[in-house]
């Protein structure tokens, strides 16, 4: 085989292996608490052959129908340029529906609402995974039981400041601890079944359907617990565009599928032997040699669990500011090759504020577990139901098939949704009020942002018209003005009020627009295109690449290779800024307030394009809502 075919496959395999640590962290390390809750939970079930061999029927066949047929299989085909989640499948389901606004607006709502239970979830996650590692110091050291907290805040701390190295370095460290989690759970389990290989009966769907005919209120309660072993669903769609669906699926049908399953059987197969090692069926899989090691490894393991959550809590980020639902924010990408792989450093650290202040208040991850499931069992039922209607939109030759298949799943999740609402009292009402004020904050954005475009295309100016005849009663004044825009078809709002205001125009004129492209790094003899508009006036096009963080003073240095001159030192950077006014009524006053309040944190332009500080005009427009 040449070379040429050769590298494809390698650089698959590097991906699948870093997807291992970013991707699958979540749902690998559910074997240590998921199989646990159906027996030695708040609603555990006797341990029994009959009870077991049902349970794991119904662990199997919800990993096999949810995860490795709907996510795994289906809806990452459902990508949008790429990028995966529930924003993303948002915005395709939003293209087939433009036809009927009153759909359109549904399918937005539903999406967004995702979105925002969503980054519930993405914080409950590191707080959980990693205090219930930590906890094996109580059983292993009690003495050291009161430093649980501590080290978990510790080593949560470490893990987000890491994140500025970016998901594809973090991915090549944490890949390997992961393949090595993954081995050992294959392993244990294996050693296991083999002693009690009857276990394998629950591969028959009739246990789970004869237990759930014969004890319906113990099958509901039941699956709460079978759930905990799908939580990690949604976050590997998010996070196929740090990826690709192909190393993702790679990745899922290669090992961690099969590591899953065995270990789930390997724990029946013990609990069978021995009733009593349902207090905790993981660790006693291991002979006694290994506890301590596993320990390690499973903290280790729980660590990386997070990271699939906040990298995925970056797409949903970016996504959602690309939508128009959140303000402009610092976005890094840090892959020459790979446009998804990004770290926000504003989410970072809001994030890393919210999940210690949960450790900090509740303490253990027995208390967390009340809060865990409800948030992302709501958005599987929205991320199927969305599928369904691109699924439907769409169409092909296997639609009614697909359709079909999204029934089943769409039936299922509102069980494990309606079991996982016994928990809003103990703690589930955390994420939900928490995904109510993101929607709130995320739909606000989106109407406010276009009431103020509304109000600007009132005073808009056709760029045709103002170039084609200069005003030549205008006065000029000495050095450069660029004026940013982010649509060349109309006069920046800028230069119209600084006409209306001061009545000048400088020598030089320049309608500075970015452009920015999917590859990584942009030429310098590239990187600029002049158009002359009028005498002395032009439109300049600056393309970056998405690995380049704009720096438009050093851009415009290689104006002198197009014929201009452009004294730095008299160069005016002219940008625009909206200042929010409570009007008329169009927002509530409460909205409005969050609305300008928010608009004071988003990043300015001439932050963001490294504008010199004694340089800038910011014209302020107060603008009414």
């Amino acid at each position: 085989m040449s070379a040429t075919h050769q590298a494809p496959k390698s650089r698959l395999g590097g991906l699948a292996l870093a997807a291992l640590g970013v991707v699958y962290g979540d749902i690998g390390t559910s074997p240590l608490y998921a199989f646990k809750e159906a027996f030695h939970g708040s609603h555990a079930l006797a341990v029994s052959e009959a009870n077991v061999l049902a349970a794991l029927s119904a662990f199997f066949w919800a990993l096999m129908l949810i995860i490795s047929l709907k996510y795994v299989w289906i809806v990452l085909r459902y990508d949008n340029d790429g990028e995966g989640g529930v924003l993303a499948l948002t915005a395709l389901a939003h293209r087939h529906a433009a036809h009927a606004p009153r759909l359109a607006a549904l399918v937005i709502g539903a999406g967004v609402f995702a979105a925002a239970l969503f980054y519930g979830d993405a914080i409950i996650t590191p707080a959980i995974s990693v205090l219930s590692a930590i906890e094996g110091l109580s059983v292993a050291a009690p003495q050291f039981e009161h430093l649980i907290a501590p080290i978990t805040v510790g080593i949560l701390v470490g893990l987000f400041v890491i994140q500025k190295h970016g998901t594809s370095r973090v991915g090549r460290l944490f890949g390997p601890i992961t393949l090595l989690w993954f081995g050992a759970l294959a392993v244990l389990g294996l050693v296991s079944i083999v002693q009690t290989p009857q276990v394998l009966a629950a591969v028959n769907p009739v246990h789970a359907l004869r237990f759930a005919i014969e004890h319906p209120g113990a099958a509901f309660l039941l699956l709460s617990a079978v759930f905990l072993a799908l939580t990690g669903g949604e976050a590997l769609y998010a996070d196929m565009g740090h990826f690709g669906a192909r190393a993702v699926r790679l990745a899922w049908y290669g090992l961690v599928c099969p590591a899953l399953l065995i270990n789930y059987f390997g724990q029946g197969a013990l609990v069978l032997r021995d009733p009593a090692a349902a207090e905790n069926p993981f660790y006693l899989l291991a002979p006694d040699w290994f506890v301590f090691p596993l320990i390690g490894l499973a903290t280790a393991a729980t660590v990386i669990a997070s990271q699939a959550t906040i990298s995925g809590a970056y797409s949903m980020t970016l996504q959602a500011a690309q939508l128009g639902y959140l303000p402009r924010v610092r976005i890094l990408h840090t892959s020459d090759s790979e446009r998804g792989q990004i770290y926000i450093p504003s989410v970072n650290w809001l994030m890393l504020a919210a999940v210690v202040v949960l450790v900090l208040e509740f303490g253990s991850s027995a208390a967390l577990a009340a809060a865990y499931g409800i948030a992302v069992s709501g958005t599987m039922i929205i991320t199927t139901a969305l599928t369904a209607f691109v699924t439907l939109a769409v169409g092909g030759r296997w639609r009614w098939l697909l359709l079909a298949a999204m029934a089943v799943f769409v039936l299922l999740e509102c069980a494990f949704f309606g079991s996982n609402l016994t928990k809003i009292a103990a703690g589930g009402w955390f994420p939900m009020v928490l995904g109510a004020a993101i929607f709130t904050a995320l739909t606000t954005w989106k109407a406010g942002s276009g009431l103020v475009a509304e109000q600007r295309r009132r005073i808009d100016v056709p760029m045709d018209g103002f170039v084609r005849g200069p005003h030549p009663d205008v006065p000029r004044v000495p050095g450069t003005a660029v004026y940013l825009t982010s649509d060349t078809s109309v006069v920046p709002s800028a230069l119209f009020h600084n006409l209306k205001h001061y009545k000048v125009m400088h020598e030089q004129t320049l309608f500075l627009h970015v452009v920015n492209e999917d590859v990584p790094y942009v030429a310098d003899d590239e990187r600029l295109k002049l158009t002359p508009l009028a005498p002395d006036i032009y439109q300049l096009d600056v393309r970056f690449g998405f690995r380049e963080e704009p720096d438009l003073p050093q851009a415009l240095a290689g104006l002198e290779r197009l014929g201009l001159a452009l004294e730095p030192m008299a160069t005016t950077y002219f940008v625009a800024r909206s200042v929010i006014v409570d009007g008329p009524g169009a927002l509530q006053r409460w909205r409005c307030a969050l609305f300008s309040w928010m608009n004071r944190q988003a990043e300015g332009a001439a932050t963001y394009f490294r504008l010199p500080a004694n340089q800038v005009v910011e014209l302020g427009t107060q603008v009414l809502l």
